[in-house]
């Protein structure tokens, strides 16, 4: 709701905070921006009045903090318009769906509502933030005049663009945007015109002739050149995603619920606004089935994606699903890379609703424990539905964000009965109503019970149906109520009969599931659970499926229902000894760590891994060929292996519990997931120091400083790599010395401590070279030079890195060469050699892109720019800049990353020469 400010200087104050966001404006500054160069004496104390003031119009007081020398608008992000537009332009201009660039575009364009600044451009500062911001409203119509082109618009933008190049005309993209819009009309004569028109005009006003690129397009226009035709619009940049689990087979019943929820979605362009509803009600009662049949039956509503998780709020086994596990888990099926998914669940969050805004997402968040582990995940986006289900009645969500609640009560006797008619022969019920009714009874309504009597019943179909109701009625064993709520007393009987029906291979492999750690498992770690090849595991394991004690949640991945997993660890404590118990453990937590010491020695290649146990027979750890399949299993498994890190410190296994956390570590920090690392490598450290195990310890010392050094703790990183050299130099291990000294080195070049870098640059070559690791020495080798550099010593800082590149040529290591060749541009660029340094970098760039790095490619990129502009080639360094940001923007890096800020900075830089210094290759 619009609340407005009276008094110039009041809306003056509240601009320039709002032009800078977040950023602490000095009151002196403030003073000399509202009053100019001869404020008055009252001057400040007027705007301490002025601050109190919009505080109240803004109605919340930390929105504007008093924080020397001055103040800061405190507001959430994109809070307002400019930073709405500038991501929304920014959006436009670089998507690969023309048409979602339009909307992107138009919605930008949108935010302008008249002049710009209209109410204080008397002032000399906000006039020029006024011209800045109409540059941007300039960016955003020129680059929705670029879309549209490409969507085949161009005789409808003929007026438009002739109208603008009357407004601008020295402007000489517009004029090459009208050229491109004649010549695709057919008017190839009026765009020949409109050409020698711009050429008139430079001669007359600045003596210049236009730019090669217009030359080119004139002469690409006179020869019909075939790369003028308007492209195909390409497809939409990838599928949305399409996250919802297999709805269950037969769906019966439910009619008023499925109703409730469709009236959600009543009226015309409904959801208008967030939506949410939290469904509830006893465990089993089917809230998951109605929730993803009616998420199916809807799905076409939603076209920019169903997003969905199992919160596992209930789980007996303590693996509830986080909200920072479940947010991240979000933004990978965005495919936001790890490089921007930043460290805290705010920022993540806040990410995550940045995705949704502008788009039809909807939202399922599946057996939550409460409303706290819900709020982060839900939208805040207009369009977007969430679907929330819990055994718990999640009142506060209705008080606070509004949520409308629905409780799915047990079946009715008749729902019940058609619950059992559509699973079993219609025949076979009707012949014994009487068995019917009194298996309807004792199943108390609870779809659950019913589903698991039906598949009892139809897996033995002579067997009678009295028969069931008489064993019903006659069970006096319970399974332990998980919630004080739940009328569940005869689910053990019920369970203990479709366990009875499971061949002996079958029911062991259920029972022995007890032991897993969840949250869920595949076929290869069955397999090394019951200690049987894969082969032999997939019968039993279909067996499950079909009895509907196992369920295929995603293709290969296997999950109980949580009262199944409760019975299968009661079965497993009951029927198994302590020794065959422990026996299947081992061999569990065998086949996770051997097959994570694969998969991390073909994502970092070490001469010196850590010394594994023998795996335990039948543990049959898995083969990982190439990089491909080992980060496939890692993305995989990893939270299992979290999880499993935890069970084998609790359950005694130690020396599995600090393996398997170094084992992670570098997927870990890889994928950016280093809250995770941090607690895992807690984990791993209280487990080594109970075997008083110091190699585990100083693993763990080092994988802790990591975690605490990517969080942005350098402090308790530092004190944590410290104990990690103390202990590997006790022990005389100089690959855990060599990777210690690397992150140290590292972590004091990005405070700019490049004299403290350099030793321990030396440190780590000097510890590689003891064990020989080649790819090692080359790397700190190559951080030697880097770090002489940066001191100004650029000839030793040449030898490092000539050194460096020898060593990774011999060994092929296409991304230290690239890296190299990136410290011999910088290198060259500062002795003055600017073309060898260009040279260089092109190297640089080619090679990161050959391997995959793509930060490292734009941070190439942006330095390639730097160095064309010392060798006075404005052109190429634009080009080069434009590359680097088209990659930060695929990143998603915010405009806050300092390599973006840098990118960002050097084209303004570009732009501003451009505007008030034209020349004749448009730069």
């Amino acid at each position: 709701m619009p609340r407005p400010v009276p008094g110039s200087r009041r809306k003056a104050v509240l601009a320039a905070l709002a032009l800078q966001p977040g950023e602490v404006i000095s009151t002196d500054r403030l003073i000399h921006i509202v009053w100019g160069e001869a404020p008055p004496a009252t001057a400040g104390n007027t705007l301490q009045s002025h601050m109190s003031y919009l505080r109240g119009v803004l109605g919340d007081r930390a929105a504007i903090l008093a924080q020397p020398p001055g103040y800061v608008l405190n507001i959430a992000e994109e809070a307002t318009d400019v930073q709405a537009a500038e991501r929304l332009i920014r959006q436009g201009t670089q998507s690969a769906d023309p048409r979602q660039g339009e909307a992107w575009l138009k919605a930008a364009i949108g935010l302008w509502r008249g002049q710009s600044l209209a109410d204080v451009t008397d002032l000399v500062w906000f006039h020029d933030q006024a011209q800045r911001l109409d540059h941007l409203l300039l960016r955003a119509k020129q680059g929705l005049i670029e879309v549209r082109l490409a969507l085949g618009q161009h005789s409808q933008l003929i007026p438009e663009l002739e109208s603008l190049r009357r407004q601008s005309p020295l402007h000489e993209q517009i004029h090459g945007l009208l050229i491109l819009a004649l010549y695709r009309a057919g008017r190839q004569a009026d765009a020949v015109a409109a050409y020698q028109v711009l050429r008139h005009t430079l001669a007359e006003e600045l003596g210049i002739e236009p730019s090669q690129a217009l030359h080119e397009l004139h002469a690409a226009v006179l020869r019909q050149d075939p790369r003028l035709d308007t492209p195909p619009v390409p497809a939409a940049t990838g599928p949305a995603p399409a996250q919802l689990p297999l709805a269950i087979t037969v769906f019966t019943g439910r009619g008023s619920e499925l109703a409730q929820l469709d009236d959600l979605l009543a009226g015309p362009g409904r959801p208008t606004a967030v939506v949410i509803s939290a469904v509830s009600g006893t465990a089993g009662v089917g809230k998951t089935a109605l929730a993803v049949h009616w998420a199916r039956r809807v799905g076409k509503t939603f076209p920019d994606g169903q997003l969905y998780v199992n919160l596992r709020g209930f789980d007996p086994g303590g693996s509830v699903v986080s909200p920072a596990q479940a947010v991240r888990g979000f933004l990978d099926a965005f495919g936001v890379p790890p490089a921007r998914v930043p460290p805290s669940l705010e920022a993540q969050t806040a990410l995550y609703r940045s995705l949704l805004t502008g788009r039809r997402v909807l939202v399922v968040l599946d057996n939550a424990r409460d409303a706290e582990q819900v709020r982060p995940l839900l939208p805040g986006a207009p369009g977007c539905l969430a679907l929330v289900t819990s055994r718990n009645r999640l009142t506060s969500l209705a008080a606070t964000e509004g949520a409308r609640l629905l409780t799915v009560e047990l079946l009715a006797p008749a729902q019940a009965r058609e619950l059992l008619t559509s699973r079993l022969d219609a025949h076979r019920v009707a012949a014994e109503p009487a068995a019917v009714g009194a298996i309807v009874a004792h199943c108390a309504g609870l779809p659950l019970a019913l589903a698991i009597v039906a598949a009892r019943a139809a897996a033995a179909p002579h067997l009678p149906l009295a028969a069931l109701a008489a064993e019903l009625r006659d069970a006096d064993n319970r399974l332990d109520t998980l919630d004080g709520g739940d009328p569940v007393s005869q689910v053990r009987a019920v369970l203990s009969w479709s366990y009875r029906t499971l061949s002996a291979d079958a029911a062991r492999l259920f029972q022995l599931l007890g032991l897993h750690p969840g949250p869920d498992v595949a076929l290869p770690a069955l397999a090394g659970l019951a200690g049987v090849s894969a082969a032999h595991a997939r019968r039993p394991l279909a067996e499950l499926v079909r009895a509907h004690l196992l369920a295929e949640h995603s293709p290969g991945r296997y999950t109980f229902h949580d009262l199944l997993r409760v019975y299968a660890t009661e079965l497993v404590h009951s029927q198994e000894t302590d020794t065959d118990r422990r026996a299947a453990t081992h061999r569990m937590l065998d086949h996770y760590l051997h097959t994570a010491r694969t998969a991390d020695a073909v994502l970092t290649p070490q001469p010196n891994p850590i010394a594994l146990p023998p795996v335990q027979p039948g543990a049959a750890p898995e083969e990982l060929a190439n990089y491909r399949e080992a980060l496939a299993w890692f993305t995989a498994e990893h939270r299992v292996l979290l999880a499993a890190v935890e069970q084998a410190a609790a359950a005694g296994f130690d020396t599995h519990a600090w393996q398997l956390a170094a084992t992670l570590t570098t997927f870990l920090d890889r994928q950016a997931h280093w809250r995770p690392l941090a607690d895992a490598q807690s984990t791993a450290l209280d487990a080594a120091r109970r075997q008083e195990d110091r190699t585990g310890q100083a693993n763990a010392h080092r994988g802790i400083g990591l975690a605490q050094d990517r969080l942005g703790q350098p402090d308790a990183a530092r004190a944590h790599y410290q104990l990690a050299l103390d202990l590997f130099g006790a022990l005389g291990n100089h690959a855990g010395q060599a990777r210690t000294h690397q992150h140290l080195a590292r972590m004091c070049s990005a405070q700019g401590r490049y004299r403290q870098a350099g030793g321990h640059a030396h440190h780590s070559l000097e510890h590689y070279r003891a064990v020989r690791d080649r790819a090692g020495q080359s790397a700190a080798l190559n951080h030697l030079g880097w770090y002489c550099a940066q001191l100004g010593d650029h000839h030793q800082a040449l030898t490092h890195c000539r050194q460096a590149l020898a060593l990774a040529l011999e060994i092929g290591d296409l991304n230290g060469q690239a890296h190299i060749r990136d410290s011999l541009g910088y290198i060259n660029h500062h002795l003055g050699q600017h073309d060898q340094a260009v040279d260089y970098y092109r190297q640089a760039v080619d090679l990161f892109h050959r391997s995959g790095d793509r930060h490292s490619e734009a941070t190439g990129l942006a330095d390639l720019g730097k160095t064309q502009q010392a060798a006075d080639n404005p052109g190429a360094a634009q080009t080069a800049w434009t590359q680097a940001l088209i990659i930060t923007d695929e990143l998603d890096l915010p405009d806050t990353d300092p390599l973006r800020a840098k990118i960002l900075h050097h084209l303004d830089q570009y732009l501003t020469a451009a505007t008030s210094r034209p020349t004749r290759d448009g730069s």
